[in-house]
């Protein structure tokens, strides 16, 4: 089994330290204490709030609880109010000519001009809601890098789920990382590397890395990592209240469109397939 690290920054949050330290526990990782700030790919990390590095073998993220609770549970329900999710059409995809509900509910929000693009649907960003910016520049803070869209899934209960997927779209800024903030309830996160999956006899034997994304959390995937590893949110049958995840990226503009952004989930760097629970394979979906 090939080994992976967490280093854990020096917690200076009040609000959210003890929950970080409880999940920590859960995700039976070999942890190494700093006593100094921890620094990004990119240098220091603006915002001093309690990062845990998480490495694998071509696998860096950064981890930490960026809401106290209070502050959280006013985001969530500040969400609830403004988010509006697609709804008819928009919320299904087409496979080999029937349509087929997605297992969560979604939308996009962000700069003027951009659109996410699956299984031949376009859907424009809506403008960014005063939360979606408060959120967006609260990461910004935090991490020292700027995004440009964002898509949310919520999942309503443990049913709902997203398969295992890469966000690794060519329309992507290839060096700059993903943000996702979780609000809600907590569920598991598993990431698994490419050369793992499957059955094939020459399949390595990597172990997956399991990580509890705790409410008001944030995880910042770095480069490599959508290269090499695969992620999924399980089913969960005993999770009955919803979650809300926001994944923050930057998307680079194609002035050949316009300067129109399309984000692609079925061209030739979507590699996986998503599977309902009714067995039907799908295009992939961004977590």
């Amino acid at each position: 089994m090939d080994k992976f690290v967490t280093r854990t920054r020096k917690r200076t949050m009040e609000d959210g330290g003890k929950d970080l330290h409880s999940k920590r526990r859960k995700t039976s990782l070999t942890e190494t204490e700093k006593g100094e700030e921890g620094k990004s790919p990119g240098g220091e990390f603006p915002r001093p709030i309690p990062w845990r590095k998480i490495e694998a073998d071509g696998l860096d993220c950064d981890y930490g609880l960026l809401f106290s609770r209070e502050e959280a549970d006013g985001l969530y329900s500040s969400l609830e109010q403004e988010v509006e999710y697609f709804s008819g059409d928009q919320a299904k995809v087409r496979v080999f000519g029937k349509l087929h509900s997605v297992p969560r509910q979604q939308a996009t929000y962000g700069d003027e001009g951009l659109m996410y693009s699956f299984s031949g649907v376009h859907l424009l960003a809506r403008p960014w809601t005063q939360t979606l910016a408060y959120i967006r520049d609260a990461v910004t803070k935090a991490t020292g890098h700027t995004f440009n869209f964002v898509l949310i899934n919520r999942y309503r209960d443990g049913l709902d789920h997203i398969g295992e997927h890469r966000d690794d779209e060519r329309e992507l800024d290839p060096l700059g990382p993903i943000a996702s903030v979780s609000l809600g309830a907590t569920r598991p996160f598993v990431f698994r590397h490419r050369d793992a999956r499957g059955k094939a006899p020459g399949r390595r034997k990597l172990e997956p890395v399991r990580l509890e994304l705790a409410h008001g959390s944030l995880l910042l995937m770095n480069a490599p990592t959508n290269t090499y590893w695969y992620h999924s949110l399980p089913v969960r049958k005993g999770v009955l209240t919803a979650r809300v995840n926001l994944t923050f990226r930057r998307v680079l503009r194609d002035r050949r469109r316009g300067g129109q952004i399309v984000i692609s989930a079925t061209g030739p760097h979507s590699v996986t397939q998503e599977t309902f629970s009714t067995g039907t394979p799908v295009p992939p979906k961004m977590i």
